[in-house]
Protein backbone atom coordinates (compact mmCIF):
# COMPACT_ATOMS: atom_id res chain seq x y z
CA UNK A 1 0.00 0.00 0.00
CA UNK A 2 1.69 2.99 1.20
CA UNK A 3 5.48 4.19 1.19
CA UNK A 4 7.81 5.10 3.97
CA UNK A 5 10.23 6.85 1.27
CA UNK A 6 12.98 8.69 3.63
CA UNK A 7 13.89 8.81 7.30
CA UNK A 8 16.18 11.78 9.28
CA UNK A 9 17.29 12.47 12.42
CA UNK A 10 17.48 16.52 11.58
CA UNK A 11 18.32 19.54 13.86
CA UNK A 12 15.55 22.38 14.69
CA UNK A 13 18.10 24.75 16.45
CA UNK A 14 16.17 28.58 16.38
CA UNK A 15 19.29 30.08 15.13
CA UNK A 16 18.60 28.52 11.88
CA UNK A 17 15.54 31.24 11.70
CA UNK A 18 17.90 33.99 13.38
CA UNK A 19 20.57 33.38 10.62
CA UNK A 20 18.28 35.01 8.38
CA UNK A 21 18.30 38.25 10.30
CA UNK A 22 21.16 41.36 9.69
CA UNK A 23 23.15 40.93 12.88
CA UNK A 24 26.31 39.16 14.38
CA UNK A 25 25.05 35.56 13.53
CA UNK A 26 23.64 36.19 9.95
CA UNK A 27 24.46 33.59 7.63
CA UNK A 28 25.94 31.49 10.67
CA UNK A 29 23.41 28.26 9.60
CA UNK A 30 23.58 27.99 6.18
CA UNK A 31 25.05 24.80 6.53
CA UNK A 32 22.16 23.64 8.46
CA UNK A 33 19.84 25.16 5.94
CA UNK A 34 21.01 23.37 3.02
CA UNK A 35 20.72 20.03 4.93
CA UNK A 36 17.44 20.83 4.87
CA UNK A 37 17.18 21.67 1.60
CA UNK A 38 18.79 18.77 0.30
CA UNK A 39 16.17 17.00 2.19
CA UNK A 40 13.20 18.10 1.11
CA UNK A 41 14.98 17.87 -2.37
CA UNK A 42 15.04 14.26 -1.93
CA UNK A 43 11.67 13.95 -0.62
CA UNK A 44 10.50 15.47 -3.52
CA UNK A 45 12.24 13.29 -5.82
CA UNK A 46 10.74 10.47 -4.33
CA UNK A 47 6.94 11.94 -4.59
CA UNK A 48 6.26 12.43 -0.60
CA UNK A 49 2.94 13.70 0.35
CA UNK A 50 3.23 13.77 3.85
CA UNK A 51 6.10 14.31 6.46
CA UNK A 52 5.49 13.14 10.00
CA UNK A 53 7.55 14.81 12.60
CA UNK A 54 8.64 13.78 15.69
CA UNK A 55 8.91 17.08 17.50
CA UNK A 56 10.58 17.39 21.41
CA UNK A 57 9.10 20.20 21.71
CA UNK A 58 5.86 18.86 22.33
CA UNK A 59 5.84 17.68 25.46
CA UNK A 60 3.13 14.99 27.10
CA UNK A 61 3.11 13.53 30.55
CA UNK A 62 0.62 10.16 29.31
CA UNK A 63 -0.05 8.21 26.15
CA UNK A 64 1.54 9.18 22.55
CA UNK A 65 -0.23 12.29 20.86
CA UNK A 66 -0.56 13.02 17.29
CA UNK A 67 -1.21 16.70 15.99
CA UNK A 68 -3.38 16.06 12.73
CA UNK A 69 -5.24 18.85 11.99
CA UNK A 70 -6.63 19.23 8.35
CA UNK A 71 -4.07 22.42 8.20
CA UNK A 72 -1.84 24.71 10.37
CA UNK A 73 -1.04 28.47 9.87
CA UNK A 74 -0.08 31.43 12.61
CA UNK A 75 2.78 33.27 13.16
CA UNK A 76 5.07 31.57 15.99
CA UNK A 77 7.09 33.01 18.73
CA UNK A 78 8.92 30.58 21.09
CA UNK A 79 8.38 30.71 24.74
CA UNK A 80 11.30 29.06 25.31
CA UNK A 81 13.65 31.18 23.39
CA UNK A 82 11.58 34.49 22.24
CA UNK A 83 14.93 36.33 21.18
CA UNK A 84 16.19 33.76 18.74
CA UNK A 85 12.49 32.66 17.35
CA UNK A 86 9.69 35.89 17.20
CA UNK A 87 6.78 36.50 14.71
CA UNK A 88 7.78 33.60 12.47
CA UNK A 89 4.45 33.17 9.99
CA UNK A 90 3.67 29.64 8.95
CA UNK A 91 0.95 27.63 7.09
CA UNK A 92 1.08 24.46 6.02
CA UNK A 93 -1.56 21.74 5.46
CA UNK A 94 -2.53 18.55 7.38
CA UNK A 95 -2.85 14.78 6.91
CA UNK A 96 -6.18 13.87 9.17
CA UNK A 97 -6.41 10.38 7.98
CA UNK A 98 -2.76 9.39 8.15
CA UNK A 99 -2.91 10.58 11.87
CA UNK A 100 -5.96 8.71 12.81
CA UNK A 101 -4.74 5.40 10.98
CA UNK A 102 -1.46 5.76 13.25
CA UNK A 103 -3.22 6.19 16.42
CA UNK A 104 -5.63 3.15 15.13
CA UNK A 105 -2.10 0.81 14.60
CA UNK A 106 -0.38 2.09 17.32
CA UNK A 107 -3.53 1.62 19.84
CA UNK A 108 -3.79 -2.39 18.82
CA UNK A 109 -0.14 -3.12 19.49
CA UNK A 110 -1.29 -1.79 23.13
CA UNK A 111 0.66 1.66 22.87
CA UNK A 112 -1.55 3.91 24.13
CA UNK A 113 -1.96 7.13 21.38
CA UNK A 114 -4.82 9.83 20.52
CA UNK A 115 -4.65 11.46 17.32
CA UNK A 116 -6.37 14.80 17.42
CA UNK A 117 -7.70 16.30 14.22
CA UNK A 118 -10.69 18.54 15.70
CA UNK A 119 -8.08 20.38 17.80
CA UNK A 120 -7.14 23.65 18.06
CA UNK A 121 -3.71 22.59 19.16
CA UNK A 122 -0.40 24.37 17.45
CA UNK A 123 2.83 23.30 15.94
CA UNK A 124 5.85 23.41 17.73
CA UNK A 125 9.64 24.68 16.87
CA UNK A 126 10.71 21.42 16.33
CA UNK A 127 8.04 20.64 13.55
CA UNK A 128 8.13 24.23 12.63
CA UNK A 129 11.92 24.91 11.50
CA UNK A 130 12.24 21.99 9.89
CA UNK A 131 9.36 23.11 7.20
CA UNK A 132 9.78 26.59 7.01
CA UNK A 133 13.21 25.50 4.97
CA UNK A 134 11.48 22.02 3.27
CA UNK A 135 7.69 23.18 3.16
CA UNK A 136 7.76 26.75 2.36
CA UNK A 137 5.42 26.64 -0.39
CA UNK A 138 3.10 24.21 1.49
CA UNK A 139 4.22 20.93 -1.15
CA UNK A 140 3.43 18.58 1.83
CA UNK A 141 1.30 17.58 4.29
CA UNK A 142 2.55 18.05 7.88
CA UNK A 143 2.04 15.63 11.14
CA UNK A 144 3.44 16.38 14.20
CA UNK A 145 3.95 13.88 17.09
CA UNK A 146 4.50 14.54 20.60
CA UNK A 147 8.41 13.67 21.06
CA UNK A 148 8.92 15.17 24.58
CA UNK A 149 7.61 11.76 26.69
CA UNK A 150 8.50 12.63 30.32
CA UNK A 151 6.78 9.41 31.90
CA UNK A 152 7.45 7.03 28.89
CA UNK A 153 9.71 4.16 28.04
CA UNK A 154 12.41 4.43 25.63
CA UNK A 155 11.49 0.80 23.95
CA UNK A 156 7.50 1.77 23.98
CA UNK A 157 8.27 4.69 22.20
CA UNK A 158 10.66 1.78 19.72
CA UNK A 159 7.42 0.36 19.21
CA UNK A 160 5.61 3.63 18.57
CA UNK A 161 7.49 4.01 16.07
CA UNK A 162 6.99 1.06 14.30
CA UNK A 163 3.49 1.04 14.53
CA UNK A 164 3.84 4.36 12.49
CA UNK A 165 5.35 2.26 9.57
CA UNK A 166 2.85 -0.25 10.02
CA UNK A 167 0.10 2.20 9.45
CA UNK A 168 1.73 3.96 6.54
CA UNK A 169 2.77 0.76 4.98
CA UNK A 170 -0.14 -1.39 5.66
CA UNK A 171 -2.92 0.92 5.56
CA UNK A 172 -2.06 4.41 3.80
CA UNK A 173 -2.16 5.26 0.14
CA UNK A 174 0.27 7.32 -0.32
CA UNK A 175 4.25 8.43 0.13
CA UNK A 176 5.80 9.41 3.44
CA UNK A 177 8.92 10.98 5.25
CA UNK A 178 9.50 10.53 8.90
CA UNK A 179 11.72 13.01 10.67
CA UNK A 180 13.33 12.65 14.26
CA UNK A 181 13.44 15.78 15.00
CA UNK A 182 16.00 16.82 18.20
CA UNK A 183 19.65 16.81 19.16
CA UNK A 184 22.09 14.67 20.35
CA UNK A 185 23.39 15.97 23.72
CA UNK A 186 21.88 19.30 24.90
CA UNK A 187 23.07 20.76 27.55
CA UNK A 188 22.30 24.54 26.91
CA UNK A 189 24.72 27.23 27.64
CA UNK A 190 24.66 28.19 31.59
CA UNK A 191 22.66 31.61 31.96
CA UNK A 192 24.85 34.55 31.03
CA UNK A 193 27.36 33.06 28.91
CA UNK A 194 25.02 32.31 25.40
CA UNK A 195 27.15 34.19 23.30
CA UNK A 196 30.72 32.12 24.08
CA UNK A 197 28.75 28.51 23.11
CA UNK A 198 26.95 29.75 20.17
CA UNK A 199 28.67 27.37 17.77
CA UNK A 200 30.18 25.14 20.56
CA UNK A 201 29.15 22.06 22.74
CA UNK A 202 28.68 22.89 26.36
CA UNK A 203 31.40 20.15 27.53
CA UNK A 204 34.07 18.06 25.59
CA UNK A 205 32.96 14.75 27.07
CA UNK A 206 29.59 15.65 25.92
CA UNK A 207 31.41 16.45 22.24
CA UNK A 208 33.40 12.91 22.37
CA UNK A 209 30.29 10.83 23.13
CA UNK A 210 28.29 12.25 20.43
CA UNK A 211 30.65 12.04 17.96
CA UNK A 212 31.39 8.28 19.01
CA UNK A 213 27.66 7.73 18.55
CA UNK A 214 27.98 9.41 15.05
CA UNK A 215 30.56 7.06 14.19
CA UNK A 216 28.30 4.37 15.17
CA UNK A 217 25.62 5.61 13.01
CA UNK A 218 27.76 5.51 10.27
CA UNK A 219 28.55 2.37 10.83
CA UNK A 220 25.39 0.93 11.04
CA UNK A 221 26.45 -0.16 14.78
CA UNK A 222 22.40 -0.10 15.52
CA UNK A 223 23.17 -2.80 17.77
CA UNK A 224 25.56 -1.29 20.57
CA UNK A 225 23.47 1.99 20.27
CA UNK A 226 20.25 0.60 20.86
CA UNK A 227 21.79 -0.89 23.65
CA UNK A 228 23.44 2.58 25.20
CA UNK A 229 20.24 4.70 24.20
CA UNK A 230 19.05 5.34 27.87
CA UNK A 231 21.99 6.09 29.82
CA UNK A 232 23.02 8.27 26.63
CA UNK A 233 19.96 9.81 27.02
CA UNK A 234 20.51 10.55 30.63
CA UNK A 235 23.80 11.27 31.02
CA UNK A 236 23.87 13.22 28.02
CA UNK A 237 20.85 15.53 28.76
CA UNK A 238 19.21 13.93 25.27
CA UNK A 239 16.47 16.48 24.19
CA UNK A 240 13.14 15.39 25.19
CA UNK A 241 14.96 12.18 26.67
CA UNK A 242 15.65 10.88 22.96
CA UNK A 243 12.34 9.76 22.41
CA UNK A 244 12.23 11.19 18.74
CA UNK A 245 15.31 8.80 18.22
CA UNK A 246 13.97 5.56 19.97
CA UNK A 247 11.01 6.22 17.52
CA UNK A 248 13.07 6.46 14.23
CA UNK A 249 14.51 3.41 15.16
CA UNK A 250 11.54 1.39 16.37
CA UNK A 251 10.53 2.73 12.76
CA UNK A 252 13.20 1.26 11.11
CA UNK A 253 14.40 -1.87 13.02
CA UNK A 254 15.07 -1.28 16.03
CA UNK A 255 18.55 -3.04 17.51
CA UNK A 256 18.09 -4.96 14.27
CA UNK A 257 18.28 -1.98 11.59
CA UNK A 258 22.30 -2.37 10.02
CA UNK A 259 21.98 0.44 7.83
CA UNK A 260 24.59 3.38 7.79
CA UNK A 261 22.76 6.43 7.85
CA UNK A 262 24.38 9.48 5.33
CA UNK A 263 25.35 12.95 6.80
CA UNK A 264 23.86 15.64 5.20
CA UNK A 265 24.61 18.49 7.45
CA UNK A 266 28.09 17.39 9.75
CA UNK A 267 28.02 17.43 13.14
CA UNK A 268 27.97 20.94 14.90
CA UNK A 269 27.52 22.70 17.96
CA UNK A 270 24.51 25.12 18.52
CA UNK A 271 24.25 27.24 21.72
CA UNK A 272 25.68 24.37 23.98
CA UNK A 273 24.01 21.45 22.27
CA UNK A 274 25.19 19.11 19.85
CA UNK A 275 23.27 18.90 16.14
CA UNK A 276 23.10 16.54 13.20
CA UNK A 277 21.17 16.66 9.73
CA UNK A 278 21.43 12.46 8.61
CA UNK A 279 19.54 10.35 6.35
CA UNK A 280 18.76 7.09 7.87
CA UNK A 281 18.23 4.67 4.61
CA UNK A 282 14.72 2.84 4.82
CA UNK A 283 15.29 -0.80 4.65
CA UNK A 284 13.11 -3.96 5.24
CA UNK A 285 12.12 -4.66 8.76
CA UNK A 286 13.90 -8.02 9.68
CA UNK A 287 11.37 -10.73 9.60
Amino acid sequence: MGTLALAAKITHVPSMYLSEFPGPNFGCREAAINGHKEIDRRCRALGVDTIVVFDVHWQVNSEYHINCGPKFGGTYTSNELPHFIKNMPYAYPGNPALGHLIADVANEMGVKSRAHSDTTLGLEYGTLVPMRYMNADQHYKVISISGWCDWHDLTESGRFGLAVRRAIEERYEGTVAVFASGSLSHHFADNGRAPEFMHKVYDPFLEQVDRRVVELWKAGDWQTFVGMLPMYAEKCWGEGDMHDTAMLLGLLGWDRYTAPVEVVTPYFGSSGTGQINAIFPVTPLPV
